[in-house]
């Protein structure tokens, strides 16, 4: 889920009203009648902000949150893909990028499985989960909704299409059940199709990290010696090449990933995305 504005709380409201914010010792935000100043309409919160909001307030006011920001050149991944598009296209689904960054999440989440555990109720140990279930976010007419992919270890990329394909249409559709909707050890939002350069995700408590996605960029990249090389006469000379380059956003709580662990993560996913073959291995 992406960051969402908590609830104004009316002044003078009855403490209850400020759920987890009273036990944290925040006063309220003081309620300004936006009518004093001009014209305004009421809009009624979806259901899904309903349930979701009070959410994202709890985990933003109990998970101490830090985000890292990193880039993966996927012009080669780029390229694999659409190479198979009309493979893809004769099963009858479509090879989103998405679902090569879900292999490579499994990957990087096997090599440092902190990222997928829960920090314990006593918060004197963590549970780490040896399972590979993602959070995929959905954009819907209702607001976003993150159902779980599981098993994503074991599935391949054209069966995990289908699958996503059958689940975001089920969501837009309002066709859930709560059981989609729990049991994920990692989450990721993707907010490429629309736009944007980077994105603070909040983390879906428990879970200790999730993964931002934003809109995908050409940037140049130097081919050739470093700047502060000697160049002897008749060396090659080096030039910019234009890359395909995906913004990463990993938000994560520093109760249980630190910053190192965090950027060692988004580096290792990097590497994976750079180079689909790693993706076979």
């Amino acid at each position: 889920p992406i960051p969402t504005a908590a609830p104004d709380v009316a002044a003078g409201a009855p403490a209850a009203t400020s759920g987890a914010a009273v036990g944290m010792g925040i006063p309220p935000v003081p309620f300004v009648d936006p009518a004093r100043f001009g014209p305004v309409h009421e809009q009624p919160l979806s259901r899904i902000q309903k349930v979701s909001g009070p959410a994202l307030h709890r985990s933003w006011l109990n998970v101490p949150h830090v985000t890292q920001h990193d880039e993966a050149d996927i012009t080669e991944l780029e390229r694999f893909r659409r190479d198979r598009k009309d493979l893809a296209s004769a099963k009858g689904v479509k090879l989103s990028p998405l679902l090569f960054v879900m292999k490579a999440v499994v990957i990087a989440l096997r090599e440092h499985p902190t990222l997928r555990s829960t920090l314990s109720p006593e918060r004197d140990r963590l549970l780490v989960k040896d399972y590979f279930h993602l959070g995929i976010a959905v954009d819907t007419d209702q607001g976003l909704v993150v159902p779980v992919v599981r098993d994503v270890d074991r599935k391949g990329v054209f069966e995990l299409a289908a699958e996503l394909q059958s689940t975001a249409e089920r969501a837009r559709n309002r066709k859930l059940t709560p059981d989609d909707l729990t049991g994920a050890c990692f989450t990721i939002s993707s907010l490429g199709g629309i736009g944007g350069t980077a994105f603070s995700p909040i983390v879906n408590a428990p879970e200790v990290a999730i993964l931002g996605l934003s809109k995908t960029q050409v940037k140049p990249a130097w081919r050739g010696p470093s700047p502060v090389d000697d160049v002897s006469e008749g060396s090659a000379a080096g030039h910019f090449e234009p890359r395909l380059v995906l913004p990463l956003s990993l938000s994560y709580d520093h109760r249980v990933v630190d910053g190192a662990l965090a950027v060692r993560f988004t580096t290792r996913l990097a590497a994976i995305l750079s180079d689909p073959m790693q993706l076979l291995l």
